[in-house]
């Protein structure tokens, strides 16, 4: 077994800390990054503060779990990766990653991406992850297909970004050590 599912030879991902409060903030009041996700007006500071102190920092509990990207070199936070929605009957959860601007197209989501679907499925023996994903985002596309999930459907009108509404893929990653 290993002996950390959680890290790589370039990142780790923990748990989020107190200190990381300037960084979600920054993030999570980025007006482009709203249309990836389902909030469509600022976090406050108060806000985050609770989440921070009110996550056991347990999927199981939390019905999610937000971790933080971290770079192994400068111990840099470079984004989130998280699970959400997850729903214990039926081993599944949605996945979401943010990286900060300043990291993009370094790979380090896939490094985040390929350590999260690890952990989830050989430590916490989840059956599945999925993921919404507009149709014209190729680089998320591109990420979570390099990754082993693959596009199970496509819902209409999906997402709206600007006044226009958008196709969302619904991507899938079976497990494969639980698959029949």
């Amino acid at each position: 077994m290993r002996q950390s599912f959680l890290m790589n030879d370039r990142i780790y991902l923990r748990a989020v800390e107190p200190e990381d409060m300037d960084v979600m903030y920054e993030m999570e009041n980025d007006p482009s990054m709203w249309d990836i996700s389902n909030f469509t007006v600022p976090y406050s500071r108060y806000v985050l503060r609770q989440y921070i102190e009110g996550s056991q920092c347990d999927v199981f509990a939390d019905k999610q779990l937000r971790l933080m990207i971290v770079g192994k070199s400068e111990h840099c936070i470079l984004g989130t990766i998280d699970i959400t929605d997850f729903v214990p009957l039926h081993s599944r959860g949605e996945v979401g990653i943010a990286v900060h601007k300043d990291y993009r197209q370094q790979g380090y989501a896939s490094d985040a991406l390929k350590l999260l679907c690890e952990y989830a499925f050989d430590f916490l023996s989840l059956s599945q992850l999925y993921a919404h994903v507009a149709v014209d985002n190729e680089n998320c596309m591109r990420l979570f297909t390099s990754c082993g999930f693959t596009q199970c459907g496509l819902l209409k009108n999906w997402l709206q970004v600007g006044g226009c509404y958008k196709d969302a893929a619904l991507l899938q990653y079976l497990n494969p050590k639980k698959l029949k």
